[in-house]
């Protein structure tokens, strides 16, 4: 049977609400169909609930099965009703798309047909539109023509206006033609006119040049009569001259006129007239990177006396052009712009102001005679690769310039010096060699030489803290000095180069020294083993300084932020982690080995003196402890005879260390000593023997009075470093009765642990706090206790 459809599925709800009724009574005979007993069961009860037990109430069964007639005719008349209403629906729509149909047919027709005309009158039209076509073409050629023309034109007419100004000395008009032809240039540069842009630029260059010359000469007579270029110091301040106030007004004019040429001498300068010619100046490699505008006219007219001097001296044959003398040139140029600061600062800058010029006038001469060096500095350090030691002076002298630049002459940081240029590869590399090699010699001379394990500070008490060999300080100046030489580079990648040779220089130090450790390790006791430790210390103690220091924090963060393998090689996720977020320093690694070898020297150092102590402490370890008198039978208390040669022993070994050890060094020596000092005096001592009264007194006389205060010179509670000893002492000195005591609430606090776990008594430890016992436990008491002889009974 197929399924109802959704017209038929509504006509069923619907017939269900009418005949909720008789549907549910129907619906639910229908639950009970599965048994004939039920269904009578059921229609014996709808037949008792409508007729009942009255017989007379039957006459209403005709009623009753009329209404139930009634009622299927309602539902029949709606179920039809609704089916009916269902097909002219569909009818009306299947109109309707086949009036669209039709529609659409007659719109394709008339569409076809209108295509047809249309292509019959564009095929009739061709002709006049190819006519027309090249009628339009030509009037557009015509019309370039005639725009080419007319700019033709307008360039003969602004040539003439130039010459015609510059006939009847009409300076500033002539510019404001320059400059009106100068702006055409820029405007035909999109142009594909090649000869009219070759046209225009040779004609704007001619006039250009003509101008600029004119004005030029008369710049240099004005220059001239003021005495420029000033070679020399001025001894004192320029006399006015007679016409000093028809001076001033020229150069006025002259610096106002040339600073309007500017436009075009900028245009020309970026566009050369004949670019295959030879340049007559060699373009440097510092001109190439420099991103800084070109210089204003009036400056580079003034530099030229001062560069023809500057070649004449520092090129060709001449005595004062020498490989090894940079500091030649770098110095002259420096006297240059110092002695020439006032003059621009009083004659120059204040025409520029009023002209509303935004440039210093002493920093745009300070431009001009740094591209002078920086030429001469590229030229002289790619002939000097193969050379070290001059090589060396070069970089030396550049960095030393770079600092006067800086600060004498206030040239700003946002300029380029002249240290962009030891950052080409070739020029740094050879740096890096060069300053390797050179450091490395310097160590094998600083370890060879005959004081280098002394310090130089050894009789100043108050500057030999650190108590440095002169080997170790030497090498961390020769550290300090490559760091200020590197520091002013501008370039952090460059920088993270000579860290990571720093830090590869302090390995091979420290390697260094544990060989020569090695060799003095056969007498740890010496000054010379000592040094080492000495120098040691001094090395972590620098570096860890120089972790906290802004300059190489800077350089951390480059180095996270740039990823630099030469210093981040090899560490993990968490220690490039911990690098960014300045919980470590990029010395940590070189620390951590120092650290250790300063902790095995340490080590080694304290063994041999322990070892010295205890072939010292043998009698006193043998002594009669058991057998010593009490102290009520003996009028004073002195040192024991047996331990004279241990007190002397560690004495002497403390003045010693103090005297070759830096104060953290011994803090952390005299400590080491004093905790295996304990250990030993109670395992070998006290553990090992038993005490009579007078045996203990004496052994806490002993240590109390006698090696205690050998500590004290250097703590103010030395007992605290001696803690098994002193409380050990405390146990061995109790009285009979409170010993007695003390034994039997650790015992049975003992059996109470043992057996009566739940009990909840007072710890023990309660009572040996009160006794000022924290470090024994309750068991070592036991112990102690039971060493003592003076129990009652015995």
């Amino acid at each position: 049977m197929a399924a109802p459809t959704a017209v038929e599925q509504a006509m069923n709800k619907q017939t269900c609400n009418f005949l909720s009724p008789v549907y549910t009574t129907s619906q639910d005979s229908e639950s009970f169909s599965d048994g004939s007993e039920e269904l009578q069961d059921y229609v014996v009860d709808f037949l008792d609930k409508k007729v009942g037990s009255d017989l007379k109430s039957l006459k209403n069964v005709g009623d009753l099965l009329e209404k139930l007639r009634e009622e299927n005719n309602v539902l029949e008349g709606q179920v039809l009703t609704v089916s009916s209403s269902v097909p002219p629906k569909v009818s009306a729509a299947l109109s309707a798309a086949e009036e669209a149909r039709c529609s659409l047919e007659d719109l394709l027709q008339k569409e076809r047909l209108i295509s047809n005309t249309l292509n019959q009158h564009l095929q009739g039209a061709q002709p006049w539109m190819d006519n027309l076509g090249q009628m339009l073409n030509q009037v557009d050629t015509i019309e370039r023509h005639m725009k080419y023309l007319r700019c033709l034109q307008h360039i003969e007419e602004l040539s003439a206006a130039v010459q015609q100004c510059l006939m009847t000395s009409s300076v500033w008009e002539a510019i404001r033609a320059i400059d009106s032809m100068a702006a055409l240039d820029t405007g035909l540069k999109q142009s594909g006119c090649s000869h009219l842009q070759g046209f225009l630029h040779e004609t704007l260059h001619f006039w250009h040049k003509i101008i600029k010359d004119r004005l030029a000469n008369d710049f240099e007579k004005v220059l001239t009569q003021l005495h420029w270029p000033i070679i020399s110091p001025p001894t004192q301040s320029l006399t006015p001259t007679a016409n000093y106030q028809e001076i001033n007004s020229q150069l006025e004019l002259l610096v106002t006129q040339l600073l309007a040429l500017q436009t075009s001498d900028d245009l020309l300068s970026q566009r050369p007239l004949n670019s295959s010619a030879p340049s007559a100046q060699p373009v440097s490699s510092a001109a190439l990177q420099s991103q800084a505008p070109p210089l204003c006219l009036p400056i580079q007219i003034m530099l030229l006396p001062l560069s023809r001097r500057f070649r004449y001296h520092f090129y060709g044959n001449r005595q004062t052009n020498t490989l090894s003398k940079p500091e030649w040139y770098l110095t002259q140029a420096l006297m240059w712009m110092s002695n020439s600061s006032a003059f621009m600062e009083e004659k120059i800058q204040p025409i520029l102001d009023r002209a509303g010029a935004t440039i210093s006038a002493r920093v745009e001469l300070c431009r001009g005679l740094l591209s002078l060096v920086q030429e001469k500095v590229a030229s002289d350090a790619s002939r000097l690769l193969y050379d070290d030691m001059l090589f060396c002076h070069l970089v030396e002298e550049v960095l030393q310039f770079e600092k006067e630049l800086r600060s004498n002459q206030s040239y700003p940081a946002v300029l380029p010096g002249l240290l962009h240029l030891l950052l080409e590869d070739a020029i740094l590399q050879k740096w890096l060699t060069v300053e390797k090699k050179m450091a490395v010699e310097k160590m094998d001379a600083m370890l060879s030489a005959e004081g280098a394990w002394s310090s130089q500070y050894k009789d100043i008490s108050d500057m030999d803290e650190l108590k440095a060999p002169d080997c170790a300080e030497t090498f961390m100046t020769l550290l300090q000095v490559i760091t200020e030489r590197y520091r002013a580079l501008p370039c952090p990648s460059a920088q993270l180069k000579f860290l990571g040779l720093q830090r590869e220089l302090v390995d091979d130090f420290r390697i260094r020294l544990t060989q020569v450790m090695k060799e003095e390790s056969r007498c740890p006791l010496g000054a010379r083993y000592c040094a080492i430790l000495n120098a040691v210390n001094y090395i972590c103690t620098i570096l860890g300084d120089w972790g906290d220091n802004v300059f190489f924090l800077q350089l951390q963060q480059a180095a996270v932020s740039l990823g630099e393998e030469v210093v981040l090689g090899g560490l993990g996720v968490t220690e490039v982690g911990r690098l960014a977020s300045l919980e470590g320093s990029l010395f940590e690694g070189l620390l951590a080995l120092l650290d250790r070898l300063k902790g095995d020297m340490m080590g080694r150092l304290l063994e041999w003196t322990m070892r010295e102590i205890m072939e010292k402490t043998k009698p006193y370890c043998q002594d009669r402890w058991l057998s010593l008198p009490s102290q009520h039978d003996q009028s004073t208390m002195s040192l024991s005879s047996s331990a004279c040669p241990m007190m002397l022993c560690v004495r002497d070994r403390l003045l010693n260390l103090h005297q070759v050890l830096s104060l953290s060094l011994f803090q952390l020596a005299w400590q080491g000593l004093a905790e295996r000092l304990d250990n030993f005096l109670y395992q070998d001592v006290i553990l090992s023997n038993h005490f009579s009264d007078g045996g203990a007194a004496q052994l806490q006389f002993d240590m109390t009075r006698n090696l205690f205060p050998l500590f004290g010179h250097y703590c103010k509670r030395p007992e605290n470093f001696f803690k098994h000893v002193k409380e050990a002492c405390i146990i061995l000195c109790l009285n009979v009765g409170s010993a007695i005591l003390l034994r039997n609430l650790l015992k049975e606090s003992e059996d109470e642990t043992r057996d009566w776990a739940g009990v909840e008594d007072p710890p023990p430890e309660s009572a040996l706090h009160e006794l000022g016992i924290y470090c024994l436990a309750s068991c070592d008491v036991l112990i102690l206790l039971n060493l003592r002889a003076s129990w009652p009974g015995q």
